[in-house]
């Protein structure tokens, strides 16, 4: 492949929808439903090693780094679980959806569609259901040296920065945004390399400080750059094109695969991000602080992609 010219960047160790849903979809509750089914035969064989009193939640960066999973989720699972712990694993999607097919979580919050598909094409998976969403951001350096808020697309957008030779930030992780950057850059015919791409392996709120120090690019989602805004000195550029959607999705590991998964209260925990309740604790976290919700709620649109 020849000599990799992409910079890594070494770093230290640093630290609404007024109306919203009454009742969750009916679609998401028939699913749940089959899958309650099928999560009692599944514990109808007697004894089994699974740590009833303990749930394993891997999740995406972003979900974390925004606040929406200690806010929101947890107080909400907690609240009709109280005897069920709740360990959290925040890594990349792609980290996370690992961790799901070697049976090490019971429960995956993740935003990377094609890798989910392979997860549940493959048997690691019982349920997948969409929970919420948002945009993906192009920001960058207020001046805009690239023009990348005067593109038409995503695409084009990277394109004006490799074009300008401006420097980018990638999180390179494998994780769900890192591999929606990888795609706007196919679309946009570029192969970043070179001085200005540089690279942290780190997560999205790592990733966004460098970007701020360097006064760089990046590609973030909404959710954890308004939750960070204030401590950046970044911009909004380009967002809400079709081609930056962001769908959080939520799956139960299969238990008949690996036998230590707390399948139940996985099921449960999806039960409650896709109730009323969840999908309005969704829809109204960051409206009083920024201004505007940093996910929308996706339960009533289950399948659309």
């Amino acid at each position: 492949m020849g000599t990799d010219h992409r910079r890594r960047v070494r770093l230290g160790r640093t630290a609404t929808r007024p109306t919203l849903l009454a009742a969750a979809s009916l679609a998401a509750v028939a699913v749940l439903a089959a899958a309650a089914l099928l999560l009692t035969a599944c514990g109808s064989g007697g004894e089994t090693p699974v740590q009833r009193d303990q749930l394993i939640v891997a999740t995406t960066t972003s979900l974390n780094d925004s606040g929406l999973l200690e806010d929101v989720i947890l107080p909400a699972f907690e609240a009709v679980e109280p005897d069920v712990t709740v360990k959290v694993v925040a890594v990349g999607s792609g980290e996370a959806i690992a961790m799901g097919a070697r049976g090490e979580a019971d429960v995956l919050l993740v935003h990377s569609p094609a890798d989910e598909e392979q997860f549940m094409a493959d048997g690691h998976g019982t349920l997948r259901l969409p929970f919420a969403y948002n945009y993906f951001v192009i920001v960058g350096p207020a001046g805009d040296p690239a023009g990348a808020a005067d593109s038409a697309s995503a695409a084009q957008a990277f394109a004006a920065i490799a074009a300008a030779g401006a420097d980018f930030v990638s999180r390179g992780d494998e994780s769900g945004t890192n591999k929606k950057e990888l795609k706007i850059w196919e679309a946009a015919g570029v192969v970043p390399e070179g001085d200005w791409y540089l690279i942290t392996g780190q997560g999205m709120g790592e990733s966004l400080r460098v970007a701020s120090e360097k006064q760089a690019y990046t590609l973030t989602d909404l959710g954890t750059f308004l939750s960070q805004r204030d401590s950046l000195d970044l911009e909004a550029l380009f967002t809400q094109s079709d081609d930056l959607k962001n769908v959080y999705d939520v799956i139960v590991v299969d238990q008949n695969e690996f036998a230590t998964v707390n399948a139940a209260a996985a099921e449960r925990f999806a039960q409650v991000l896709v109730s009323a309740a969840g999908q309005e604790g969704i829809a109204t976290y960051g409206v009083d602080e920024y201004g505007e919700p940093l996910f929308k709620p996706y339960a009533d649109s289950l399948g659309g992609y």
